[in-house]
């Protein structure tokens, strides 16, 4: 496996159908898996590894976000990566960037209120990976439903030639959706985020059995976060998985969105919910029989 720090260094040498995984590092599976559907998939694998500063609305969540790049390196290698390519803020934005890329409308709700600027971050530093990587297919994972259909949009409307490929949520044995900052969790406050697939899997139950109010989907979810007083809501939402917009009715594919903290930790979920015969089809990821790789030494 080969380590870039430069656009022509990760892909010099790439041969064949080229996928991308972008990630910010501090790998588990989910991550892993993105990196093995693409190794299935293409001819070389980059995984793309940047703390990007432009999609932090608060300085203390950059310095706070875990980061352990030889211990991401040997995951990356053992789950089919080709290329890593792990640039410097420097090599990203040699110098503070005038133009930033902003997906209207799709950013209007549920994340975008609440992390101001966060996906002009996420919309500009992936075009700039789909622009110097030049990637056949980019795999993300479903887990940040508002940011695939925000990736999916822009990479639309610049003509961007590749696929962008969303990937099931991977979730922990008990249920609680994998993220890096699970690792900040203590007891009490991981055993209240288990409310969050809970509440979600409750509602994806109504959903596949015909229940196709918006109202009451979102109403079981917040009977599910309710119980927990370790819990702080910020949403809970049914939208489009297209254009993100809020629903009142399940009458398109859609996806059930919530945002918790945690104590000083904030936690997304979701399911989507895919056209299926005369109904909707809930999936709910995939569950580890085995304790995550974020818990394990460097």
């Amino acid at each position: 496996m080969k380590h870039a720090a430069t656009f022509s260094a990760a892909t010099a040498g790439s041969g064949g159908t080229v996928g991308l995984v972008p990630t910010m590092g501090f790998l588990h599976e989910g991550h892993l898996s993105l990196l093995e559907r693409a190794r299935a998939e293409c001819d070389t694998v980059v995984m793309s590894l940047f703390v990007n500063p432009l999609q932090f609305d608060r300085e203390d969540d950059l310095r706070r976000y875990p980061r352990d790049l030889e211990r991401d390196l040997r995951l990356a290698a053992a789950a089919g990566a080709d290329v890593v390519f792990a640039p410097e803020v420097e090599t990203m934005y040699p110098e503070p960037p005038l133009t930033r890329v902003a997906v209207a409308t799709l950013a209007d709700h549920f994340e975008g209120p609440h992390r101001p600027g966060h996906f002009d971050g996420v919309a500009t530093v992936v075009a700039k990976l789909f622009a110097g990587l030049r990637p056949d297919r980019a795999y993300f994972g479903r887990k940040d439903a508002q940011q695939l259909a925000v990736v999916r949009r822009m990479a639309s409307d610049l003509s961007f030639p590749l696929e962008v490929v969303g990937a099931p949520i991977v979730r922990e044995a008990d249920g609680l959706a994998l993220s890096s900052r699970n690792v900040f969790l203590d007891e009490r406050q991981r055993a209240a985020a288990l409310a969050l697939n809970r509440g979600l899997a409750s509602a994806a139950d109504a959903a596949e059995a015909g229940e196709c109010r918006a109202a009451r989907l979102v109403e079981l979810v917040t009977a599910a976060l309710a119980q927990e007083l370790q819990l702080d809501t910020e949403y809970v939402a049914l939208a489009s998985q297209d254009t993100v917009e809020p629903l009142e009715k399940l009458d398109r594919p859609a996806f059930l969105a919530l945002a918790a903290w945690a104590g000083p930790t904030r936690l997304i979920d979701n399911v989507h919910l895919d056209a299926s015969g005369d109904g909707f089809a809930a999936d709910r990821g995939i569950r580890l029989d085995h304790p995550s790789v974020l818990y394990e030494g460097g």
